[in-house]
């Protein structure tokens, strides 16, 4: 059983929520996606969908509700969107009910992965905002983690790595 929660952040295209999934399935854990439940919340079907109708301050206005919404609830698996960390009182109510884990994979590897048409902003393809975003973001992921995940070897090595990390500090003794 988790003590805390496990939120892990990282930029789009680091395996967030595929780590975050299956680590949780393998734990029989809760899993939350932040962005996924921004969506439930608007009744919207997609992230570009709500900036497209909403706008990005509401958004992300949202995404703090859903961590205040987390806080109440049983410890869980919750993958982040990867603006998260912008917001200092974000990265007080993670630190507050869990543990930060910056899931850390080279842009190189994002790049190759990343799905450009789900991205608000990004529907031209163009991997420069990528690399500008992951330029701006990554000093946010840093300061705000807990632990630093590598995940530049793999899916089944960065699960085994997540793993290793909850068995060490989330859970009861």
């Amino acid at each position: 059983m988790l003590k805390l929660h496990i939120f892990i952040v990282g930029m789009a295209g680091a395996g967030k929520t595929s780590l975050g999934r299956k680590l949780a399935q393998n734990m029989n854990l809760r899993f939350v996606d932040t962005d996924q439940r921004v969506c439930e919340m608007m009744g919207l079907s997609s992230v570009s969908t709500v900036y497209a109708v909403l706008g990005e301050d509401l958004f992300r206005n949202a995404e703090t509700g859903v961590l205040m919404e987390m806080a109440g609830q049983d410890p869980c698996i919750v993958s982040t969107g990867s603006g998260i960390c912008n917001d200092a009182m974000n990265v007080t109510l993670m630190k507050n009910h869990g543990i930060i884990v910056f899931v850390d994979r080279p842009l190189d590897q994002i790049l190759s992965d990343i799905k450009t048409d789900r991205r608000p902003g990004l529907a031209g393809g163009d991997h420069k905002d990528i690399i500008n975003e992951y330029s701006r973001e990554i000093g946010y992921y840093r300061a705000a983690a807990d632990f630093r995940l590598d995940n530049s070897k793999g899916f089944v090595t960065g699960l085994k790595n997540l793993t290793d990390i909850v068995d060490k500090v989330a859970l009861e003794a």
